[in-house]
């Protein structure tokens, strides 16, 4: 996966917007206003590309002992956020599901109604 790659998958989900909220490095997609995903540029263009993204607790202790390439959240809650690393032990399309996993856990904590109007963008 490469970032054009990576940027048009999150934006391909319902309602995602994207911005650089601390710096102009760190590219971060929202969902109604949360994050569930970041990455930094400057990683890609040094090619050691890497995401930040929330993971339900347990889980993510999972993936951290299953997977090398799978790390405590990088400048994140360490219970809450992982950071992947591209290019390891964990597949493109794992990477894809651990997208998904993270903007449906903000999606879920966002209000219903919110929620709705999420969901009728797809309509």
């Amino acid at each position: 996966m490469n970032i054009q790659q990576l940027y048009e998958f999150c934006l391909s989900k319902n309602g995602v917007t994207e911005h650089f909220p601390f710096d102009e490095d760190t590219l971060v997609f929202k969902v109604g206003g949360k994050m569930f995903a970041l990455t930094s540029l400057e990683g890609w263009e040094r090619g050691t590309p890497s995401i930040n993204l929330k993971c339900d607790p347990d889980r993510a202790l999972e993936l951290r002992a299953e997977f090398e390439s799978i790390k405590p959240g990088y400048h994140m809650s360490k219970i809450h956020w992982n950071t992947v690393t591209f290019e390891g032990d964990v597949s493109d399309k794992m990477i894809c599901n651990f997208i998904t996993d993270s903007y449906h856990l903000i999606l879920k904590s966002l209000t219903k109604k919110m929620q709705l109007e999420i969901a009728e963008l797809e309509n």
